[in-house]
Order: structure tokens, then C-alpha cells, then sequence
């Protein structure tokens, strides 16, 4: 299995920025409407929860990345005027890590909605901090959590045989 071209590694920390502002708004918002009360809530004010709507707009993001990563757009913003203004990158990375990692973040963030509609209190806010935090650590410290796993995936074998690096 060849290794795909290769992709700036600014540009997923950039969209690691945005998304790390998106989840912070989303985490607050969860700690502040119907998430630490949940249970007490109707299935209609948890779906209406500010917190929940936000959520639903990450996942949906996530969600376009991993289908679409050339459309995504965080990308497309990147590629059409960020980039441009940058030098050339010392090296190119690997597309699928990063593919997986917003996999990752489509799952945790899912796995909240799911569980703040079935009632369950705190679920919402505890998972966009935990996507908050991977995010936050992309995006500030180039620690990619996501990246990491599919690493670790790979060499166990899970993933297929591990490829050289770009």
C-alpha cells in the first residue's frame, strides 16, 4: 500500500484551532444549560440545548472531514489564504493520521450527543472538553492525541503495516 501525498502540517493544526475555540464554547455551553441537569429535562429541551447544537455543528464538521477532507472547510480556508502567505513547509506529513484523528474527535463528540439526548448528565460537557483538550494540545503544542493512536494502531498491526513517513 503506497502512502498518499503528502499535506502541510500547519493546516491541520490550524483547523485544530478553530475547532479548539468551537469546543470551548460548547463545553461552557454545556456546563451552563440542560447537560448537568439532563435527566431532569424533556428529550425536546435537551435537543434545543444551545451546548447540544454547537455539538452537532463539530460533528458535523468531523464528520465532513473524514468524508471529504479536500472540502472541509478549515482546509479549503487554509489551502485558499493562509497558506499562500507562508513559506513552504520543511516537510510534508502523512494525510491519514490526521484523517483519523478527526475520526477520533467525530466519535467522542458523537458519543456525547448521543448519551445528553439519552438524559444522561454531564455526558455532553465531559465529552467536548475531553475533544477540547486533543484539540487544544494539536493546536498549541502540535501533539496530535489522534495521530498518536493511529500510530500505535498501526504498529500493532489493527491498521495495516506501518509505511514510511513523507
Amino acid at each position: 500500500m503506497s502512502t498518499p501525498a503528502g499535506i502541510d502540517p500547519r493546516g491541520p493544526r490550524f483547523a485544530a484551532t478553530i475547532t479548539t475555540a468551537l469546543l470551548l464554547v460548547a463545553t461552557f455551553l454545556g456546563l451552563v444549560g440542560t447537560s448537568p441537569d439532563a435527566a431532569a429535562s424533556t428529550l425536546g429541551q435537551r435537543a434545543l440545548d444551545p451546548a447540544f447544537l454547537l455539538a452537532v455543528v463539530i460533528a458535523a464538521l468531523f464528520l465532513w472531514s473524514v468524508v471529504s477532507p479536500a472540502t472541509a472547510p478549515w482546509g479549503v480556508i487554509f489551502r485558499r489564504f493562509v497558506r499562500p502567505r507562508l513559506t513552504p513547509p520543511s516537510e510534508l506529513e502523512d494525510p491519514r493520521p490526521p484523517r483519523f484523528a478527526q475520526g477520533v474527535g467525530l466519535f467522542v463528540v458523537s458519543v456525547g450527543l448521543v448519551l445528553h439526548l439519552l438524559g444522561v448528565p454531564w455526558a455532553l460537557p465531559i465529552a467536548t472538553a475531553a475533544a477540547f483538550i486533543a484539540a487544544f494540545l494539536n493546536a498549541v503544542f502540535s501533539l496530535c492525541l489522534g495521530c498518536q493512536l493511529y500510530l500505535l494502531l498501526q504498529r500493532a498491526g489493527v491498521l495495516g503495516r506501518p509505511t514510511s513517513t513523507i
